[in-house]
């Protein structure tokens, strides 16, 4: 990014929006790029203008705010309209004005004049907010947060104002690393909050510096950092799945790197509801050792202005790239997406928009994000999910097996008893035919509850009279199990069968 914002400064293109919240940072960037491309020549001045303070020139905050009233943006836009010299004009925050037709109509004049006068604006802002007059005439970049390199700057200046013992090499590569995705300012904090409360930077500090980065999360409001404990031997069945997994736990190590293997890209599950999907995902994230983030579509949308929700959708992509490798999990995402085609009648576009970002993202991301969805309904995804390239699998989770059922039942009888040797588990998987994992659970919680209230132990009676008051989901709903199985004995992997035990399935 920096590389690009330095040509087009070099190329004099007159308006530029640079979305970042690092200010400072931004602000010492553009500075040496602009040292860098005199070359030799006179340096052009730098200028900042905020609502606060007018124009005053970088490194002499006195000489122009003491001159001239540019508080307004008009009058800022307008003094520079009218200065001769070359220079970089920074506007902070301009966005809120970009509604009024005044200020847009002084911008685009501001461009027209630029012509041949190496005069270059530039917007800094947390957010996008284009007005459609201006969307021919700038170029959008996004300012990336420190890499590994910066944040070990930070730490070096850390250590030696607090004087303490410096960590080991591998330790200071660990606190880095658990840096990465935040600003300077947060790790520099985040650093001196772990040697306020233990007295040093050792390994068990860096569960403080990953805190700063789930408190990171939460100020996003559309991720949400999940924490599982329990890991993937929990899951009953899908052998399948599990299998192709495991195999990838090393995926996004430098071994793998050297090892020449490419990052996967993200998995699809789809499959009948109460199956496993969701608790797949969660597991995944134990297994692999990887944080993992919720998107939660349904957030995304913001109808409050123009742009809004596309906005939401970039910030919640980049925040999930700036503390990659990650796993990005998208719950029920045909849902998320199925209005997507016909949205410009109900919302101006809004979900085709924000379906094609989407999209234009997982094809061309380069960071370690996993992406993992899931999905209950294939009629109502859009077909672009499901070309190849999109996902490295995509995985179909039927209802269990009778084997797979009395896995699930020994798993959630052991969660609740310690001694589970007086149920008979191949029994209980019989009369479960067609449950979901889902409702056997609910169907043993059902039997605690009747003997509870009777004061007394719950036993294999009381399951099976539970299962058999059940009228599970497989038959009220037949007619969509039954095509969404068939459309994913072509075109999907099954999680838990091979092929041959996949296609003898019945309910």
């Amino acid at each position: 990014m920096k590389e690009e914002l330095s040509i087009l400064i070099r190329a004099q293109y007159p308006l530029i929006y640079l979305i970042t919240s690092e200010e400072e940072r931004a602000q010492q960037a553009i500075a040496e790029i602009v040292a860098r491309t005199a070359e030799g020549k006179a340096r052009p001045r730098i200028y900042l203008w905020t609502v606060t303070r007018g124009i005053v020139e970088w490194g002499n905050s006195e000489r122009v705010s003491g001159q001239h009233n540019t508080i307004s943006p008009e009058a800022a836009i307008e003094w520079v309209v009218r200065q001769k010299e070359p220079g970089i004009y920074i506007f902070k925050d301009l966005h809120p004005f970009l509604e009024s037709p005044t200020v847009t109509r002084w911008l685009r004049d501001a461009i027209a004049s630029f012509k041949g006068t190496e005069k270059i604006m530039i917007l800094m802002s947390p957010y996008q907010k284009t007005p459609p007059e201006l969307e021919k005439d700038l170029v959008v970049l996004d300012f990336p947060l420190p890499e590994a390199g910066e944040l070990g700057e930070v730490l070096e200046r850390v250590l030696r104002k607090s004087r303490v013992r410096p960590p080991s090499p591998e330790v200071r590569e660990k606190l880095v690393r658990a840096a990465l995705g935040l600003t300077l300012d947060e790790a520099e904090k985040v650093y001196r909050k772990a040697i306020v409360q233990s007295g040093r930077l050792s390994e068990e500090e860096v569960e403080i510096v990953l805190s700063e980065k789930k408190q990171l999360i939460r100020r996003n409001g559309i991720l949400e950092y999940l924490e599982e404990d329990e890991t993937i031997d929990e899951v009953g069945g899908l052998e399948e799945l599990k299998r192709w997994l495991t195999q990838r736990a090393e995926a996004f190590s430098d071994k793998a790197r050297e090892y020449g293997l490419p990052q996967p890209k993200g998995m699809l599950i789809l499959g009948v509801p109460g199956c496993g999907k969701s608790l797949i995902a969660k597991t995944t994230s134990k297994l692999w050792g990887l944080p993992l983030l919720r998107l939660d579509m349904g957030r995304v949308y913001d109808g409050s202005m123009v742009g809004k929700s596309e906005a939401n959708l970039r910030s919640a992509l980049k925040t999930a790239e700036s503390i990659s490798p990650a796993i990005l999990f998208i719950d029920e995402l045909d849902k998320a997406f199925a209005g997507s085609a016909g949205s410009s009648d109900s919302d101006g576009g809004t979900s085709s928009r924000i379906f094609g970002s989407f999209l234009t993202w997982m094809q061309e991301k380069r960071s370690p994000v996993f992406v993992m969805a899931t999905a209950n309904r294939v009629d109502r995804l859009p077909g672009e999910f499901l070309r190849k390239g999109r996902f490295d699998e995509i995985f179909f989770v039927d209802l269990p097996t009778p084997l797979e059922r009395e896995a699930i039942f020994r798993i959630h009888l052991r969660k609740r008893r310690r001694d589970i040797s007086r149920f008979d588990l191949e029994e209980l998987a019989k009369v479960s035919e067609g449950f979901s994992g889902a409702e056997i659970e609910q169907a043993i919680v059902a039997a605690m509850y009747e003997a509870f209230a009777q004061g007394r132990e719950f036993n294999q009676l009381d399951i099976i009279a539970a299962i058999k008051s059940t009228l599970p989901l497989s038959r009220t709903m037949t007619e969509q199990v039954t095509a969404l199985r068939d459309w994913a004995r072509q075109r999907a992997r099954p999680a838990s069968a091979s092929i041959a035990e996949y296609q003898r399935m019945e309910f």
